[in-house]
């Protein structure tokens, strides 16, 4: 048992001005181990100093203890850490927890595919990583200090082209062989539907309540259709987009005609070839396409026009179509929340959007014209 300690000891001249000064500190554990002290020093005792400051005579001959061994810096509270700390996270099992999260939890029997905070501490002490069993927020600041985040995972996908890597290559090659040829308009083409029922996913700057996007739907009589069809080119060297509206669907003999009408603006330009990088689909394959490639290519050897060279993509790869981020940006743009638009204000929408000109609709030359063999004489 220590001895008891009644009175401090007599205060220096500098002891009696560092304790007066202290009584006027802003925190709480200063102001009362000088005002103890001071009382100390005057003769008062433990009991009476303790009714007086309105604490236990305990923590009076304590702070008299404190002042006795250490001074006058026992009059500033020292921190509440344990003097020696136990690690509770061993800073050498780093790579172990790193290479834990590599794998999926149900390696280790675990009835989910994700891992949670709780579950990598559970699964650290089932492995002997650690002593014991953890909390999730301890493991969140291992986590941290690693800078391991908590992300929110990406949608991911794949092609199933067996000749991907090719076809990637010979886009990327061509991308980078149009900045030596100025000669070239180079681009990308797609097909989109501008729905009026559908909304984009939004995020809004709202003050109070979120948007509300209200829920669309078709109506008898409406003499618009559902949505609208569109034929869209982005040019690489420029970073512009152009657009033709459809009448009807995308089909061979209206891919035809857009095509045409890219090659007349390139030409225009004073180029010699249209590189037009695009997918798959059929009336991008049909005969008629292909067939009035091959004649006006033939016509650009005369000198009769301008060369077109068409570059085909993956199968199922819209992340390498340049167009296809600019598509979801547009909807966002061109959208109204509380309403369904017209037709009419979509397109001078979407072509305000893109800085374009509206033009006449594209439409079949001949109601009889089935894809796959329809005109390649046919005229937008």
């Amino acid at each position: 048992m220590r001895p008891s300690v009644t009175f401090v000891r007599n205060l220096s001249a500098a002891d009696s001005q560092v304790l007066t000064a202290g009584l006027h500190s802003p925190d709480a554990f200063t102001l009362r181990r000088c005002q103890i002290l001071l009382a100390s020093a005057r003769g008062h005792s433990p009991a009476v100093i303790a009714d007086f400051v309105g604490c236990t005579p305990a923590a009076v001959h304590n702070a008299i203890r404190a002042f006795q061994s250490e001074g006058l810096s026992s009059v500033t509270k020292k921190s509440n850490a344990p003097k020696c700390p136990r690690r509770a996270w061993p800073a050498d099992r780093d790579n172990e927890l790193r290479q834990l999260l590599h794998q999926s939890p149900r390696t280790f029997s675990k009835p989910r595919s994700l891992w949670t905070l709780n579950l990598i501490a559970e699964v650290c002490f089932e492995r002997k990583i650690t002593d014991r069993k953890l909390s999730g927020g301890l493991i969140g600041r291992v986590l941290t200090r690693m800078d391991i985040n908590w992300k929110r995972a990406r949608d991911w996908m794949t092609s199933p082209d067996p000749e991907y890597a090719a076809k990637k290559a010979r886009r990327d090659e061509l991308l980078r062989l149009s900045a030596e040829h100025p000669e070239w308009a180079i681009g990308f083409e797609d097909e989109v539907w501008w729905s009026r029922i559908a909304q984009p996913k939004v995020r809004s700057w709202t003050e109070g309540p979120p948007l509300k996007v209200q829920v669309l739907k078709s109506e008898d009589g409406d003499p618009d259709p559902d949505a609208i069809a569109c034929y869209g080119f982005y040019r690489y060297d420029t970073r512009k987009v152009t657009v033709r509206f459809v009448e009807g669907r995308p089909v061979g003999d209206i891919t035809v005609q857009f095509l045409k009408w890219l090659c007349r603006g390139a030409a225009e330009e004073g180029k010699k070839v249209l590189v037009v990088i695009w997918d798959g689909p059929s009336w991008h394959t049909a005969e008629a396409v292909t067939g009035w490639v091959d004649d006006q290519n033939r016509r650009a050897e005369r000198g009769k026009g301008v060369r077109v060279e068409l570059c085909e993509l993956p199968v199922a790869s819209p992340w390498l179509n340049n167009i296809e981020p600019c598509w979801t940006h547009a909807k966002k743009a061109v959208m109204e929340a509380d309403r369904k638009l017209t037709a009419a204000e979509i397109t001078a929408r979407v072509c305000a959007h893109f800085g374009c000109e509206l033009l006449p609709y594209l439409k079949m030359t001949s109601p009889d014209v089935v894809e796959g063999t329809n005109s390649v004489n046919a005229t937008p």
